[in-house]
């Protein structure tokens, strides 16, 4: 994600944040400290597992997919794969 978009749509007092993967299931995801300087990564193991279950991880080096992250309340989010978009 981009920096602008870091700074519109999440608050530096979250300690983490609740991300929906396919199964509608939320899982937390910590927002660290290099979060806010340059690396605007959302890192969990539950997500590199959501990403190996379709194929889109491992990606080919310089191209990751592309995945949509939507704000729905709060400190709430909602992954979507391209193939899942409804």
């Amino acid at each position: 994600m981009s920096s602008t978009d870091r700074d519109l749509y999440f608050e530096p007092a979250w300690s983490c944040v609740e991300v929906a993967l396919g199964s509608g299931d939320f899982v937390k995801v910590p927002v660290t400290k290099s979060f806010w300087r340059k690396c605007t990564e959302l890192r969990s193991t539950a997500i590199g597992q959501w990403l190996l279950t379709p194929g889109l991880a491992p990606w080919p080096r310089g191209a990751p997919p592309r995945l949509e992250l939507v704000r729905s309340e709060d400190n709430r989010f909602r992954l979507i794969a391209p193939s899942s978009r409804s």
